[in-house]
């Protein structure tokens, strides 16, 4: 999955703050229960700061009992990739805004080949969506397709 492969590339520097080693990749149990205890978050610098930050924000604010571990954070990062694409930007454009907003790194070619994966999910849930009758929601996936494949 896509979330695997979500590294935050200044976790050495969240270590030395927290005083204990880290996963680097993002959506890890042991980062998102870091990030959510944010012991010590004074003393990061101003961007890593501002990028743990933007990561709480948008993927790890859930009412869920379970929260951090309840998979919220990676649906919302799913969601999110695909909002970007469907907004126009490339593989390249979404890798260099993960980047840049939340310190991410993740290879435009991840990035292609989970969109590619995305195209034949939906494919699946239209033609799924078509044999039940469900015109309203083949359309709707439809459009995605096409947001996503420009």
């Amino acid at each position: 999955m896509i979330t695997a492969k979500a590294r935050f590339r200044a976790a050495r520097k969240l270590e030395r703050v927290l005083g204990y080693r880290i996963p680097d990749q993002v959506f890890h149990g042991a980062f998102l229960e870091a990030v959510t205890a944010s012991l010590g978050f004074e003393r990061l610098d101003r961007g890593v700061k501002a990028q743990v930050l933007e990561i709480y924000r948008d993927f790890l604010n859930c009412k869920c009992k379970d929260s951090p571990l309840c998979g919220c954070p990676e649906r919302k990062f799913v969601a999110h990739l695909i909002e970007l694409r469907e907004a126009g930007l490339d593989h390249r454009q979404i890798s260099s805004h993960l980047l840049e907003v939340y310190g991410i790194d993740l290879y435009p070619a991840d990035i292609l080949g989970f969109l590619e994966d995305s195209v034949h999910l939906l494919e699946a849930l239209r033609d799924v969506a078509r044999l039940d009758g469900r015109e309203t929601v083949r359309e709707r996936v439809e459009e995605h397709i096409r947001w996503i494949e420009q």
